[in-house]
């Protein structure tokens, strides 16, 4: 295998309400997010038309971890603390994910349209 391939899984884009914020007007009530997920991930030696999902990863594991898989009525002071569930809940899922980005942008503060919000990049700790 060469050793300079990579494999990028992506999720952009996707709109979740999340329970997150510290000022008064941002508590007890979801916030709309937009997270953008990508996963660097082990890449198999050759990708045939018929190569089984299971030499990689499904991408609705991405979405589920950015949604479905945020705990049920936890609130999120920071949204670095969104990025951070994410992160360990794909490490956690599939031991062949190397490295994780999560882009967070808040949607309810924007003015202008401007992006606000935070990307956290998060790599495999060694074993």
């Amino acid at each position: 295998m060469n050793t300079t391939d990579s494999l990028i899984l992506e999720v952009a884009d996707l709109e979740v309400d999340v329970l997150t914020g510290i000022y008064s007007e941002e508590t007890g009530k979801p916030q709309p997010l937009r997270i953008t997920i990508q996963v660097r991930y082990d890449v198999a030696e050759h990708y045939d038309p018929d190569t089984p999902l299971d030499a990689s990863k499904n991408y609705m594991d991405l979405k589920h971890a950015a949604s479905d898989g945020l705990p049920e009525g936890v609130h999120f002071k920071l949204i670095e603390a969104v990025g951070d569930h994410i992160c360990e809940t794909l490490f956690v899922q599939d031991v062949r994910v190397q490295a994780v980005t999560v882009k967070i942008v808040k949607l309810a503060i924007a003015e202008a349209g401007e992006k606000i919000g935070i990307t956290l990049h998060r790599e495999r700790p060694s074993q």
